[in-house]
């Protein structure tokens, strides 16, 4: 009954996303989001957009797990990720004003094809990261409501994965847009319904939830802070959806369209990091990357809303970072400008990203921790390039990538003998921060070197 609940509101949801689709497919609406008659997206259909697909379904149950080890800590540091939407805008406002349409675009004017290639790899890396984690939320969600069902996670990894390639693949970006509008409206709906009954159940508490020191002490989610304090910079301009809709309206909307998603989105992951940290409270036993203990703990009707949140951000997330995959290759790697084009990439980018969820379910912060640190290189360039217009050389720009790569290389490989003799003893996050601490230094030192050495041989000549 539970799992039937679950999926037959997740089905009405599909119904509605296939229902507003576009009818009718077109280069323009495909790889620019624009409606049939030509007009851009409005101000709120940017708003929910962005704020759908960047409260995905990882990082849903990333703030909550997050908050259930960490408690209040936690649940800050990673709400501090969606900072993102403010340096985003200033990024996107100072693109603009170049008369630029792409960080591609700029990186190619400033850097020729290594610039663009080198940071085309690094979201191309994000969107998959982005295809692989939200089908494996779904994949947990399934085997923790159909338990006795062997191979149910798979089954709705697959079932999830077409039915967000059905309509992506029809309309592109505007297909992306409408539907994230109806996705958002009924996720908000669904999920206020599951935070008003936590705030309303007996044993809820905000004074604990708010001085809440997680399971595992907060230290390490205090740690973590720093680190997006640090990452929250460059972290938006290496995320193809946030910065694909940096440039579908015109710079008022855009801006305050990023205003808005900054404070909506970030109270929706605040409050979905609350239900972990309640599970803390409760001493309740971490089974499946929550689920599991959120259905020993929660009422159904709550454990249910819960779980619908979760699939419908997962496809809301799955559509637009499939739209922004196609635009990646087809608008920045050139390839041919048609409908063909763009739908073959969709299919291989879900095809490759749905492959690694057969590895298994590796902790999912660490895909948000080497994704954000890989993106680093961007900081010490857009800071000297683009807000104080200065010129950076091509020498320092691919020593700051090469120095933010290695970084999350050895992140992602800290086990490794070699990497974890490197690395200083102590928890993982901690090494995160010295890995971001060191990225940081070495490419400002690189850019600015590099700005002495024009400086230098300007005066010479």
């Amino acid at each position: 009954m539970l799992a039937f609940a679950v999926f037959a509101a997740f089905a009405l949801v599909v119904l509605a996303s296939l229902a507003v689709a576009p009818r009718r497919a077109s280069v323009a609406g495909f790889f620019g989001g624009l409606d049939p008659d030509g007009t851009p997206p409005g101000l709120w259909v940017l708003v929910f957009s962005q704020v759908t697909t960047w409260i995905f379904a990882r990082s849903l149950m990333n703030a909550a797990i997050l908050g259930y080890y960490y408690g209040i800590a936690g649940v800050v540091a990673y709400t501090a990720y969606y900072g993102s939407f403010l340096t985003g805008a200033m990024i996107v406002d100072r693109l603009r004003r170049d008369g630029r349409r792409s960080v591609q675009d700029w990186l190619g004017a400033r850097f020729g094809r290594s610039g663009v290639v080198s940071y085309t790899v690094i979201v191309a890396m994000r969107l998959l990261s982005e295809v692989f984690a939200n089908l494996l939320v779904v994949g947990l969600i399934a085997s923790a409501v159909l338990p006795g069902l062997p191979g149910s996670g798979t089954g709705a990894i697959v079932l999830v994965a077409a039915l967000a390639l059905a309509y992506s693949a029809w309309g592109g970006l505007s297909a992306a847009l409408r539907t994230d509008v109806v996705q958002m409206l009924v996720f908000l709906v669904v999920f206020g319904i599951a935070v008003v009954a936590l705030v309303l159940s007996p044993g809820f508490d905000l004074g604990a939830v708010l001085t809440a020191p997680g399971t595992s002490g907060p230290r390490a989610g205090w740690v973590l802070l720093l680190v997006a304090l640090l990452q929250v910079f460059s972290y938006p301009a290496h995320d193809p959806v946030m910065m694909d809709r940096g440039f579908l309206a015109d710079p008022r909307t855009t801006r305050l369209s990023f205003l808005h998603a900054f404070w909506l989105s970030s109270l929706c992951i605040f409050a979905f990091g609350v239900f972990g940290i309640q599970a803390g409270l409760v001493g309740a036993a971490y089974e499946n990357e929550l689920i599991g203990t959120w259905g020993t703990i929660f009422p159904a009707p709550v454990f249910i809303a819960l779980m619908v949140s979760l699939l419908i951000s997962a496809l809301s997330t799955l559509d637009s970072t499939l739209s922004s995959a196609a635009r990646l290759m087809v608008e920045e790697c050139g390839l041919p400008r048609s409908l063909t084009a763009g739908r073959v990439t969709m299919v291989g980018f879900l095809a490759l990203g749905a492959s690694l969820t057969l590895w298994g379910s590796a902790t999912l912060f660490d895909a948000v921790a080497v994704s954000g640190t890989a993106s680093m290189f961007l900081t010490p360039v857009l800071v000297a390039g683009l807000l104080q217009q200065r010129a950076v050389p091509l020498w320092s720009y691919l020593l700051a990538y090469a120095a933010a790569v290695l970084g999350a290389l050895a992140f992602l490989f800290r086990s490794v003998p070699f990497v974890a003799r490197i690395l200083p003893d102590g928890p993982k996050y901690d090494q995160l921060l010295v890995i971001c601490v060191a990225v940081l230094l070495v490419g400002f030192a690189a850019v600015t070197a590099g700005g002495w050495q024009r400086r230098r041989v300007a005066g010479e000549s």
